[in-house]
């Protein structure tokens, strides 16, 4: 039978170019996922981690193989690597963004076997996406998951499930095995399958349990044949936002070979959705539906691109739950499996791209760009939650002949979704099937194509740091809301990806030039500023009510604003209504700004009381605001004039890791006021102590700048409990979290 085993633990780490003979002593002991270098979130040089470094692992087979094929899956190195077994050179893999497989039955022996990886973590020009400066750093090593597959000469190798007639009452749908015979003889194979849903409830009555079903095929020798299957999905719901309803297809293969069956057999997970982009708008299930979202690069602090699952999962409950997207894009690459896994399970859309950053090359490295549109489409095709392939290099100025050729393939690959071809320029060749658009107007422009999606904007053009005035701040939040407004108002625009969920590291030659471009409406550390109050507040009222002020209550900042300050701030809700209290005086009821912001779900507030800033008003009390819906208080929060730190926060978002090595959890720490809000121009230097068998990942002690920021706690292969401690001097103050480690998986 089939056999995939994690392939993670027992990894040695040497950061430097060792020969195959180089004795064990010279590395170190690492688990996979791994950065070739830890790094302060700033401050850092490309060459901390652009270099070749080796990786080694020996190992037994946990499992006889047999007649079996055995592979070792990489999940992704960077940036390319070479993979030695027992001495003999295997493979080579140049990109670091989309997974690839090795055969080594032939070269495994009885007994001990010695892999070695060489990882060449430079900014190889022959290699998307360099051959210029790229605006974003690629880090290094294995830095996704390894697994040691065990398959049978006979196999399947691939599948891939195509919906039919998705909104009618019998909807339909086609399964696409790739069947593989490594035998000197043709096989006849018996194929069955059955299906696994929650059934509509009008479909209920007449929904019979189905047996698997059965198909024989006889697949030539050495020769992978293509074959075609209906499944039985009839009464199956639809994959949607709300209800993301999947699809467990388990496939059964058996043939007979002299005296001993063979067995094979996969799982795959899809969805039934119809997701069309049209002239008029982007449309799911049937539905209008306005696209609001945001980019993620896969970047972290201190461990570059190396997160495990726990955090990958984590940025898209971020997206959906905290921001309140509902579309996410993966710029400028294909991004971690765990990550996508999170997008298919919660319902959150996916638009998934090819590497690359403003730059083609010649021919070989084109034919990169072919292969990472396969890998990517190939690995991802069944995911419900990716709606539209990026195919055209992001920014990159017209190659009508690759372009062509790149949405050639992804129509053959995959003729269920459309593509997109992200440009900043509307005067182009539109070879693609949705015109995506990085919109740096400081509005929305009149589309030329349709249908038309907006892929980016902001971002680069109004950075803003968690430090910045409150000014600033404010502005940055209201161009979110504005550029979403204008999008909304627009039949002919399906939606808006905003630049960027979260701050990420950079070249010098971009963004602030401590390596850090701050251009998200989060933080590195997934940490909101104002502006991620603008996304939050679209959220839902029936679902999470929010009420988050825009503004810090500055006074000082206010009075210098100049004469063309009306001294009003914002508050970002998704409230009926809201009434704010100067002390025990209410401004009254106040109304959303819909003349503003009249296309948005839930407009912001404007509390525009100028006699607050007034200078003879020396001493101006604390304010709160309670938020209304449906006619009654449903929120309220305070906010306080002396501005004084009264506290420091810590906080785990997990209670449990996992004894594997790998497993992370972040640790936010703020340095607040009386009523719990964090001061942005407080200064601090935290100290962290941790009992317990984990590790701190980060700077310790940390210079905090802005009121927050994070680091994260590793667990080692040993469980129990673990307490963190933070002091915040010069103040004093102290914090813990607690957290176990135990060996119980997500």
């Amino acid at each position: 039978m089939r056999s995939v085993i994690n392939f993670n633990q027992g990894w040695l780490y040497a950061a430097r170019d060792l020969a195959l003979s180089a004795p064990d002593s010279g590395f170190v002991p690492v688990t996979i996922p791994h950065s070739n270098a830890l790094l302060p979130h700033h401050n850092f040089d490309v060459s901390d981690y652009a270099f070749i470094s080796t990786y080694r692992k020996r190992f037994t087979l946990p499992e006889a193989a047999g007649q079996r094929r055995v592979f070792l899956d990489f999940d992704g190195v960077m940036t390319a690597c070479e993979v030695f077994l027992n001495g003999q050179r295997l493979s080579e893999q140049d990109g670091g963004y989309v997974p690839f497989s090795i055969e080594i039955t032939n070269q495994l022996r009885a007994g001990e076997n010695v892999l070695q990886v060489r990882v060449d973590s430079t900014e190889r020009e022959d290699i998307p996406p360099f051959g210029y400066v790229v605006d974003y750093l690629t880090f290094g090593g294995i830095y996704r998951d390894v697994t040691l597959r065990y398959v049978e000469p006979i196999h399947i190798q691939d599948a891939f499930v195509r919906s039919h007639d998705v909104l009618t009452d019998a909807p339909r749908a086609e399964l696409d095995l790739w069947i593989r015979n490594d035998m000197a003889a043709a096989v006849e194979v018996a194929v069955n399958w059955i299906c696994d849903y929650e059934a509509r409830e009008d479909a209920l009555a007449n929904l019979v349990l189905a047996d698997p079903l059965e198909e024989r095929i006889l697949i030539p020798a050495h020769t992978t044949l293509q074959h075609t299957c209906a499944l039985d999905v009839a009464a199956a719901k639809r994959w949607s936002l709300d209800d993301p309803q999947r699809i467990t297809c388990e496939i059964m293969l058996s043939a007979a070979l002299g005296q001993d069956i063979v067995e094979d057999s996969t799982t795959i997970t899809f969805g039934l959705r119809e997701a069309e982009f049209r002239p008029d708008g982007f449309y799911l299930n049937g539905d209008k539906l306005k696209l609001r979202g945001l980019n993620r690069h896969q970047m972290y602090p201190y461990i570059g691109i190396a997160a495990p699952e726990r955090l990958q999962r984590k940025d898209a409950d971020i997206l959906k739950y905290e921001l309140g997207c509902n579309i996410v894009r993966t710029s400028h690459y294909p991004q971690s499996p765990h990550f996508l896994d999170r997008c298919d399970e919660i319902g959150l859309l996916v638009f998934e791209e090819i590497p690359g950053w403003q730059f083609v090359g010649d021919s070989d490295w084109k034919a990169l760009v072919l292969r990472d549109v396969q890998a990517m489409i190939e690995r991802d095709r069944n995911r419900p939650s990716i709606i539209i392939w990026g195919v055209r290099v992001n920014e990159s100025w017209d190659d009508d002949a690759l372009y062509a050729a790149t949405n050639e393939l992804a129509h053959k690959l995959d003729p269920t979704r459309p593509t997109g071809g992200v440009r900043y320029f509307q005067e182009s060749t539109f070879l693609e099937d949705v015109f995506t658009f990085n919109d740096f107007s400081n509005t929305i422009v009149a589309p030329q194509h349709t249908p038309h999606l907006v892929t980016e904007f902001g971002g680069h053009m109004f950075p803003t740091k968690t430090f910045d005035n409150e000014e600033r701040q404010v502005e940055h939040a209201l161009r979110h809301a504005r550029i979403q407004n204008a999008a909304a108002g627009r039949y002919d625009v399906t939606g808006a990806i905003g630049w960027c969920a979260f701050d990420y590291n950079t070249h010098v030659e971009f963004g602030a030039g401590d390596r850090v471009c701050y251009h998200g409406v989060m933080d590195m550390f997934r940490l909101p500023k104002l502006a991620a109050y603008v996304y939050e507040s679209q959220i839902d009222p029936k679902q999470r009510i929010v009420l988050r002020p825009g503004t810090f209550y500055a006074f000082g900042d206010r009075n210098n604003y100049g004469a063309e300050s009306d001294c009003a701030f914002y508050v970002f809700s998704n409230c009926d209504e809201i009434e704010v209290f100067i002390g025990d005086d209410s401004l009254g009821r106040i109304q959303p700004d819909r003349e503003g912001f009249g296309h948005l779900p839930h407009p912001p507030f404007k509390v525009g009381d100028g006699y607050l800033w007034q200078s003879q008003r020396l001493r101006v009390p604390d304010a709160r605001i309670t938020g209304y819906y449906n006619g009654h208080p449903v929120a309220e929060v305070a906010l306080a004039t002396d501005k004084l730190p009264r506290a420091l926060t810590l906080a785990a978002d997990d209670d449990e890791l996992r004894a594997d090595g790998i497993d992370m959890t972040r640790l936010a720490f703020q340095v607040v006021d009386k009523f719990g809000l964090r001061l942005p121009h407080a200064h601090a230097v935290v100290t962290f102590e941790v009992e317990g068998e984990a590790d701190l990942i980060g700077v310790n002690p940390f210079p905090l700048v802005g009121g927050q920021a994070a680091l994260y706690l590793k667990a080692r292969h040993v469980s129990g409990g673990v307490t963190v401690h933070a002091t915040a001097h010069p103040y004093g103050f102290t914090a813990q979290a607690r957290v176990t480690i135990g060996q119980d998986s997500i």
